[in-house]
């Protein structure tokens, strides 16, 4: 028997997505948590028609996804918290994640995620822990031009086989259950890693360091739209958040000296990304470049040294 679930889902401008979702886990949970960071209109319209055990909670701000998330769970009470994008829909139950997550010493389980296309998104659904080298080669952009790089299948686990279960560094915030008990004595998503992005890592991190395992298993899937959120965000925008978050996970999670390393490595990507705009190489929007300034504008150390 599937233990009770409770369903947290964060919305932001996803009243065109959130319908399909919500009707998706009719049967499959015993509580839905909605809670919208963009204060939007339609929404409590569309979840009330939805989902009619959906609670909603209208935030007058963006408290960004790691925060919307800690009200999510603060609000809910079963023993399982199933963190789900507004643009997933199940596709099966969620029984073989539960079973996952009774296993011994699993702190979190992921399923599989599938495009609209059908296709597992590989590089997505399930992850390793990024290393520095990871993220060195990512903001230089050599992952872009060298995807199957050494180090990007390691991280992206690109040669995976869906079919099989196995233990995973970090599955996708957007399909993700939580044993409730792990996830409060983990001390819950770090909401200054804001509004996006790195949030679901480091809770990852933190559930291992912690001894719990994350499994993935292919029994439980959903379909994925992908980056409702992120597309009403300027290029500027993106940059400033993602930059700026992975600096974040960097300066909490590894030495100085590494995290001085990854900062240089930043700087110089940014550099060769407005380069290649300026003399017309690559994809233009991808290109260009937010204001150097406004990526390091946040206070040096801000997060602190997670090793000491």
């Amino acid at each position: 028997m599937t233990p009770p679930i409770a369903a947290v889902i964060v919305a932001y401008r996803s009243a065109a997505a959130i319908g399909g979702c919500l009707r998706s886990l009719a049967g499959k949970v015993e509580q839905i948590v909605v809670v919208d960071n963009a204060a939007e209109r339609a929404l409590p319209e569309i979840a009330a028609q939805a989902a009619s055990r959906a609670k909603l909670i209208v935030n007058s701000r963006n408290r960004g996804f790691a925060g919307a998330v800690n009200q999510g769970v603060a609000a809910t009470s079963a023993p399982y918290v199933l963190l789900l994008n507004p643009d997933c829909e199940l596709l099966t139950g969620l029984e073989a994640l539960a079973a996952c997550c009774r296993q011994e010493n699993v702190a979190a389980a992921g399923g599989l995620l599938l495009g609209a296309d059908g296709a597992p998104q590989t590089g997505f659904f399930a992850r390793s822990l990024p290393t520095p080298a990871a993220l060195a080669l990512e903001v230089l952009g050599v992952n872009r031009l060298w995807p199957r790089n050494p180090v990007n299948r390691r991280y992206r686990l690109l040669d995976i086989d869906p079919a099989i279960e196995q233990e995973i560094g970090q599955p996708a915030g957007a399909f993700l259950l939580v044993r409730r008990g792990a996830f409060n004595a983990a001390g819950g998503m770090d909401d200054r890693f804001h509004p996006l992005w790195f949030e679901d890592v480091d809770l990852c991190l933190r559930l291992r360091r912690a001894g719990g395992k994350i499994r993935y298993t292919p029994r439980a899937v959903a379909r994925h739209g992908g980056a409702h959120s992120v597309e009403t965000l300027t290029v500027q925008e993106r940059q400033r958040f993602w930059y700026g978050n992975l600096l974040g996970f960097a300066e909490k999670h590894y030495s100085t000296a590494t995290y001085r390393r990854l900062r240089l490595a930043v700087l110089s990507g940014l550099a060769l990304r407005r380069f290649s705009h300026i003399f017309g190489f690559g994809n233009g929007a991808d290109s260009r470049s937010v204001a150097h300034g406004e990526t390091f504008r946040r206070p040096q150390r801000q997060f602190g040294d997670f090793n000491g």
